[in-house]
């Protein structure tokens, strides 16, 4: 009898210390965005309606609010970025908003390890503070979501929807500032490779149309007796862009008869139908 309490003692003692696996609520979620060169994360949890008003009830106007549920929802930037035209340095921020009817504060905040609110908010802890007027939505979004969208090499939207309401900001990335940086400093002993690459930069961003002709060259020059397909197909987008129209024919049907020879039809398609283009 002594074994047999000790032993259903035993078996309860199990049972009580396993844990029991339920769903989160409100799950958690990460979102990675990489805008131009720079990495751009978000930790949050996503709470649902539940058919719950959502603005002016569950979350109120004029409060501060965590924005989304649980631990407060973090931002990390990889480098310097510009939001609503203001500069936030690169890190990691708690993010809260203050939802009001015509216009939320969005708020960067310097500690990012609080349950939700900091307990003692403190106003010289925010690293930027900006506002936006929140948008109707023609359908409904039952789980809070934050997302990207808009996204070119320089900027990004980052948005928050929820219910019928969405709210965005821009944030804007130092793009061309990194490349250049990048491109001056390999430019003292720069390869095919890199000369093609900064070539490619420029004719992309518009930067410099004369100076990734001088480089696109450069690339061809350093390529020995092969040059590839793709470097004569950048130089002949380059030709044209600068007003080459002849020159451009001339360095596509290189591009043309390398492609034709590797076999890639990609390049074939391209360069056939720039030259059928430019040649009119």
């Amino acid at each position: 009898m002594k074994k047999y309490i000790l032993f259903s003692l035993f078996l309860i003692s199990g049972v009580l210390s396993a844990q029991i696996a339920t769903p989160q609520a409100s799950p958690v979620s990460k979102v990675d965005q990489t805008v131009g060169l720079t990495q751009i994360s978000i930790d949050y949890h996503r709470p649902s309606a539940k058919g719950r008003a959502v603005y002016g009830e569950l979350v109120p106007y004029g409060k501060n609010w965590r924005t989304g549920a649980n631990e407060n929802t973090t931002v990390t930037f990889s480098q310097d970025v510009t939001i609503n035209g203001k500069s936030l340095s690169k890190g990691k921020y708690a993010l809260y908003t203050t939802p009001k009817a015509d216009s939320w504060d969005i708020i960067f905040y310097k500690d990012t390890d609080n349950w939700g609110l900091p307990e003692n908010w403190m106003d010289e802890k925010i690293a930027l503070k900006t506002s936006a007027k929140p948008e109707s939505l023609n359908r409904i979004v039952e789980t809070f979501t934050i997302s990207f969208n808009n996204v070119t090499t320089d900027a990004a939207n980052l948005e928050l929807s929820w219910e019928k309401t969405l709210v965005s900001i821009k944030i804007e990335v130092p793009t061309q500032k990194i490349v250049l940086k990048s491109i001056a400093d390999i430019m003292n002993g720069p390869t095919a490779k890199d000369y093609y690459a900064s070539a490619q930069y420029y004719y992309q961003s518009n930067t410099d149309i004369n100076k990734a002709l001088v480089w696109v060259n450069q690339s061809i020059s350093l390529s020995g007796e092969k040059v590839p397909f793709w470097y004569y197909r950048l130089k002949s987008l380059i030709q044209f862009k600068s007003g080459d129209k002849k020159g451009a024919i001339e360095t596509a049907k290189l591009s043309l008869a390398g492609a034709t020879a590797e076999k890639n039809d990609d390049y074939i398609k391209q360069n056939k139908d720039s030259i059928e283009l430019w040649s009119k």
